[in-house]
């Protein structure tokens, strides 16, 4: 069983780095190498390797505990935040290896913006929830904040609901209203890439709508990458998909050819339903 176990690795191994090789058309905004992540003896992530396009929307598939969002949180560090976690291979965003040594992990956070599961607005006003990344950064011009409160607002689709109330608190706000909010404090320190770990499972079908219409919208702009439980979302909003199962690429495609023609027996048995 173990033997068997390894044989599937070692082809879904070789099978998914020619996918990765074949698959980009265009420029890539991130280029994932053999990365491998452990916590302490826990072996997570095996070998895995992509290449996501800018401007996509890179969708992340698969059942719990298969590697998705630790994944994610590789592409902006927040690995680091975790005792006993080493991480070997290359992750290049824009052309900057963010592991090298001399990589100013703040500004690779800057650049790399998160958007949670559970949407986290802090105990301030609308206004100050969407400005916080600015006055960290030392801006406190009020017409710079004000105008980049107003830019991000309504690239988060949320301005007419809140233009009026921008002193109220930000916890006053509906489910989806506040994860739209999170997402305008996201993107108002002009980050170039955007990751949502999973942004709609909290969310009832209205506002689930709402925040895949803002994904679509969102992408003229920015590289998105999300992890989803959810198939059909995934189907909706990206344009390529990765398969993940046991830490390891299975398949990765364009989202029409993986919903349609998947490749792999693993990835159509968990697309149909047959497990996870």
């Amino acid at each position: 069983m173990a033997s068997s176990a390894q044989d599937t690795g070692i082809r879904i191994k070789t099978e998914v780095k020619v996918q990765a090789a074949n698959a980009g058309t265009g420029e890539s905004a991130i280029s994932i190498d053999e990365v491998n992540l452990s916590y302490g003896q826990n072996h997570v992530l095996h070998d895995i390797s992509m290449e996501i396009g800018e401007r996509q929307v890179t969708a992340f598939i698969g059942p719990s505990g298969c590697g998705k969002s630790t994944l994610l949180r590789c592409l902006n560090r927040m690995n680091d935040l975790i005792d006993d976690v080493s991480v070997s291979g290359k992750i290049v965003v824009r052309g900057q290896d963010i592991y090298s040594p001399t990589t100013d992990v703040i500004e690779v956070r800057r650049r790399v913006g998160m958007v949670f599961q559970k949407s986290n607005p802090f105990p301030k006003s609308i206004y100050e929830n969407v400005v916080y990344g600015l006055r960290i950064a030392g801006i406190n011009d009020k017409k710079v904040l004000d105008e980049a409160c107003e830019r991000s607002l309504r690239g988060a689709a949320l301005w007419d609901e809140v233009k009026d109330r921008l002193d109220e608190s930000g916890l006053g706000l509906s489910g989806g209203q506040m994860q739209r909010l999170c997402i305008a404090r996201a993107i108002a320190v002009e980050p170039e890439i955007i990751l949502m770990d999973e942004p709609c499972s909290a969310l009832d079908p209205i506002a689930t709508l709402k925040i895949e219409e803002l994904i679509y919208a969102l992408k003229e702009r920015y590289t998105i990458v999300i992890v989803t439980h959810n198939l059909q979302q995934a189907a909706r909003v990206s344009d390529k998909t990765g398969f993940f199962w046991l830490g390891r690429l299975v398949e990765y495609e364009p989202t029409p050819d993986m919903f349609t023609r998947p490749k792999d027996k693993l990835t159509e048995d968990y697309i149909t339903g047959r497990f996870g």
